[in-house]
């Protein structure tokens, strides 16, 4: 399965992107502040650049995986049908535990992906219906799973 984000507004505070499935639109995005960061860069390159929690992740292709459990996220809620077991890209450069979930606006981001509708200048809603939505797509499916951002 092959996931693309591709980012289409770019604002101080914020990015807002769309994301494929397989070629077919499925959602859009709601990241930090894209800073120009690429997985071609060195990881002391990136950490010049990055703001912790406030950049978003550095364009590139990433494996997937829904075999980690978020220690951030276990006990809420909202993710109590998948127990914490969010997507969560492999090898980032300069970063660890990028996940895609659910939220709304850029303070509910800390560097990650957030999934919905942009209906609303700066984010994303639906959110959460959103995000249950592509779970059960990535859950389901039995092969490997990549994401590309540019």
């Amino acid at each position: 399965m092959k996931l693309l984000l591709e980012r289409i507004t770019k604002k101080d505070g914020y990015t807002i992107g769309r994301l494929s499935i397989d070629g077919t639109y499925f959602c859009d995005t709601l990241e930090d502040t894209d800073r120009g960061l690429t997985s071609d860069m060195t990881v002391e390159e990136i950490l010049k650049i990055k703001v912790a929690g406030k950049t978003a992740i550095p364009t590139g292709t990433y494996r997937l995986t829904l075999s980690v459990q978020s220690r951030k996220f276990l006990g809420k809620e909202q993710y109590s049908f998948c127990h914490a077991y969010l997507p969560r890209l492999i090898s980032v450069p300069g970063s660890e535990g990028v996940l895609i979930h659910i939220g709304n606006f850029p303070k509910d981001t800390d560097g990650c992906i957030l999934v919905g509708r942009n209906t609303t200048p700066g984010a994303v809603m639906e959110s959460t219906k959103t995000f249950k939505a592509l779970y059960e797509k990535l859950q389901t499916y039995t092969g490997s799973i990549w994401i590309t951002i540019r």
